[in-house]
């Protein structure tokens, strides 16, 4: 809100350093897409009503995973987000609002034998339904290295890595779950999983998660480029359009703590 009053915020380039101004006025930038796990924050604050009373336009993607404490040992009870998928649909409109269930997890500890993080994704998909939401955003757990070590040294645990046709059946079953609710179910950078399941589980996309059509399809037409983001993962299925980064996981450290997390430098 900062930036907001100054219409501008100072961005620092996370491999350089560099600052750079980006302007934040309602004509420069003419929607705000917000990403979290926790709009508790946001929404007692009342940020959103001060924003719309500006002429900022929202749209919000909005992670809701089942409870794990060993996968997300500092995310909100699932009650609580679920009533803030309910406030913010009454903030503004459903289709201004994305639901991740993002990553889905296999991983194997100690004590028990392969585990997943599926077991509320029905009781989820049944809520995000009635607050009329449409589409939900997937991805499986990318393993990196650091990802590995931390897992084996903070959790005791192994992360398992499914072959594309296990994936395939995973996604068959979370389509099977989401379809009758009437929401449709869409891969975030998997271009490779998706290319080699060649259709078998009907209705899957691609996702576009910072997509200037999405935006156009809820505020109409605000003269968008449509152009796609040169700095995404293009190759690997991003189908993002341009935007400002204003976000920095070293100046606003997330407290989640996500077990899989590959980009906050505390976790």
């Amino acid at each position: 809100m900062d930036g907001i009053c100054a219409k501008a915020f100072s961005v620092a380039n996370p491999f350089n350093g560099r600052l750079s101004r980006i302007p934040a006025d309602p004509q420069s930038a003419p929607v705000i897409v917000f990403w979290s796990k926790d709009y508790g924050p946001f929404l007692r604050g009342d940020y959103g009503p001060a924003l719309l009373r500006k002429g900022y336009r929202l749209l919000f993607h909005f992670t809701v995973n089942s409870e794990n404490p060993l996968l997300e040992p500092n995310v909100r009870p699932l009650r609580e987000r679920l009533r803030h998928i309910r406030e913010l649909t009454a903030l503004v409109s459903p289709e201004a609002v994305c639901w991740r269930f993002d990553p889905i997890c296999f991983y194997q500890t100690e004590t028990r034998g392969l585990q997943h993080n599926l077991q509320d994704l029905e009781r989820i998909g049944e809520a995000m339904a009635r607050a009329e939401i449409r589409k939900c955003v997937t991805s499986f757990t990318h393993i990196y290295k650091k990802i590995a070590r931390r897992a084996t040294g903070r959790g005791s645990c192994r992360f398992v890595d499914l072959t594309d046709s296990e994936k395939g059946e995973v996604l068959a079953w979370v389509q099977e779950k989401l379809s009758p609710l009437g929401i449709r179910l869409a891969l975030c950078c998997q271009k490779s999983l998706l290319d080699g399941l060649g259709g078998r589980v009907q209705g899957l996309e691609a996702s576009a998660c910072l997509s200037h059509r999405w935006m156009e399809a809820v505020y109409g037409p605000l003269g968008l480029s449509h152009r796609p983001d040169a700095g995404q993962r293009r190759s690997l299925g991003c189908g993002c359009h341009t935007s400002k980064d204003v976000g920095s996981y070293r100046a606003h450290r997330c407290r989640h703590r996500c077990l899989y997390c590959y980009a906050n430098p505390a976790a």
